[in-house]
């Protein structure tokens, strides 16, 4: 189990996130517990990243050494999916994010996560794509290779087995 989750008191019981602690005044929501059961439910291994001094809310990453084996072989948004006439993937990354409650991370957020360690040496990960570059028709994604990150672009309806995403969670 993530640190995290036995920081702020959760435990398992059967196939049910409980969450036993306070977080402050008062008791996280309870769809965000149900978020954070999602992210680790598809593999994503959320943990604390930071704390917004402003807001009182903890942010969570995935951080899973890999793009989530739950949330891979996605196009980018219901748009691309729509536009694929044939071999279609399950889902896009987008809309299941949003089912999950979750963001997509940002540019920023992918090379914060990267500070805390070596993500995604053997996938990738679709990022939250600025309107600019979605209004051409692509999106971009990133990984790490060679000690640096990358980030790259390509067709939104574009999808494969190693790309998924990674999301973030203000709790």
């Amino acid at each position: 189990m993530p640190l995290c989750l036995l920081f702020f008191g959760f435990t398992f019981v059967g196939a049910h996130l409980v969450f036993c602690a306070q977080l402050g005044e008062d008791l996280v929501h309870p769809e965000k517990l149900l978020s954070l059961f999602e992210m680790e439910r598809t593999g994503g291994e959320p943990d604390v990243v930071d704390y917004d001094k402003k807001t009182g809310e903890y942010i969570f990453f995935d951080c899973s050494s890999e793009s989530p084996e739950g949330r891979r072989s996605l196009c980018y948004d219901r748009k691309a999916l729509d536009s694929r006439k044939e071999s279609k993937p399950k889902d896009n990354a987008l809309d299941m994010a949003a089912a999950m409650g979750i963001e997509i991370l940002t540019e920023d957020q992918y090379q914060e996560l990267q500070k805390h360690g070596n993500f995604d040496t053997r996938t990738s990960s679709w990022l939250k794509t600025p309107s600019r570059i979605r209004d051409l028709g692509g999106a971009i994604f990133a990984d790490r290779r060679y000690d640096n990150v990358f980030v790259y672009h390509n067709d939104a309806s574009s999808y494969y087995a190693v790309r998924g995403f990674r999301g973030s969670l203000r709790v």
